[in-house]
């Protein structure tokens, strides 16, 4: 038995899609079956998701789940740049010369540079409800410029609260470890006000 005329006529739709998708051809790896096209209008480029990061393509996750080129990615509007070998706050790796598709910064303090990948990751970790700048903690600003340029915050708790073996630690952490303590009034000080 055949569908009937309701689910053929939502199918025609769908099928034209793929048709379509079928022809358009990925701008990064160029093959055939780029199903995501950039929202910026009168661009034509289209990619296959998996080729995304490669070509430096951004997706928004929230509202219409727009996607762009590497031409038309939104991009970080904060006046930073690095100190020459400032390192990645998550894995210290040096991090490029200016704020670029793989190097950000956060744009409420200024100074937490780390790579897309590496602040992507933390994101997955956290989830909505936890995920901040890993130096300054701030969560607004932080979190809505991080998802405008195509950071994915899933909306769930954080995966080590998820986890039934997670139990939190007893105790805290009480002692500045830093090789050279910038809190104004010094590490013994840090360390008697928490």
């Amino acid at each position: 038995r055949g569908a009937g005329p309701a689910a053929q006529a939502l199918s025609l739709p769908l099928m034209g899609a793929a048709l379509l998708c079928s022809f358009q051809h990925c701008f990064v790896c160029g093959k055939r079956g780029a199903s995501i096209s950039c929202a910026q209008a009168g661009c034509d480029r289209s990619f296959h998701l998996p080729c995304a990061s490669e070509g430096e393509c951004v997706t928004q996750y929230f509202d219409e789940f727009r996607s762009f080129c590497r031409e038309h990615s939104p991009q970080q509007d904060v006046e930073a740049v690095p100190a020459p070998d400032t390192t990645c706050i998550m894995c210290t790796d040096p991090v490029g010369d200016c704020v670029s598709y793989g190097t950000m910064v956060c744009p409420a303090c200024k100074s937490a540079w780390f790579h897309r990948a590496c602040i992507q990751e933390q994101a997955m970790n956290a989830g909505m409800f936890f995920f901040n700048c890993p130096l300054c903690r701030d969560i607004g600003l932080f979190k809505g410029v991080m998802r405008f340029v195509g950071i994915r915050i899933p909306p769930r708790f954080p995966t080590w609260e998820i986890d039934e073996e997670f139990e939190p630690e007893p105790w805290s952490h009480s002692r500045c470890d830093a090789s050279e303590c910038r809190y104004r009034y010094g590490r013994e000080e840090a360390a008697r006000s928490g």
